[in-house]
């Protein structure tokens, strides 16, 4: 009897997940999906602290299997200091298209009792898109707050998906 194999195809469309999350700094500027949200200390990171720009970052290096963000911009390397977030997506986006992918689309959670996200949730989508190099009608950012739950401590946290085909 003859063994059949079957080989599945080569997948036409990779997921990946990320997560950032960073505690308030004392004083500075907040940027979450690459737009300003004055009122608002900056969140303690190297970088400028976007755990939005972080978390799709991530999501779309592990979808290509390019490792984490951690690896590509060093916390110890002076020349990354203060990057913003748009800057790490773009880079990435560049990682991931050098490696044949191209973006297709990004979810992100905001995970945060303050700021209020949807005032500004367009402005973000807009922001990434153009990062990406992709329609904003692909980037989806939301919000919710966790209640007192601690589930990102005195900061700010973020959850996203991303394709890439």
């Amino acid at each position: 009897m003859r063994a059949w194999v079957a080989r599945m195809p080569e997948p036409i469309v990779r997921v990946g997940l990320g997560f950032d999350v960073h505690g308030w700094a004392t004083g500075g500027t907040l940027w979450l999906g690459g737009v300003r949200f004055d009122g608002h200390p900056a969140l303690a990171a190297h970088s400028d602290g976007d755990v939005v720009c972080h978390a799709i970052a991530d999501a779309l290096l592990g979808a290509a299997g390019l490792g984490d963000l951690g690896e590509h911009f060093p916390e110890d390397e002076a020349s990354t200091a203060g990057v913003s977030g748009p800057a790490i997506l773009a880079t990435v986006r560049r990682l991931v298209t050098d490696a044949g992918w191209t973006p297709g689309s990004c979810d992100a959670t905001v995970i945060c009792d303050r700021p209020v996200i949807s005032p500004r949730r367009e402005a973000m989508q807009t922001t990434i898109a153009d990062a990406l190099g992709c329609p904003v009608d692909a980037v989806s950012v939301k919000a919710t707050r966790p209640e007192g739950l601690g589930l990102v401590g005195d900061g700010v946290g973020c959850m996203a998906v991303a394709t890439l085909a």
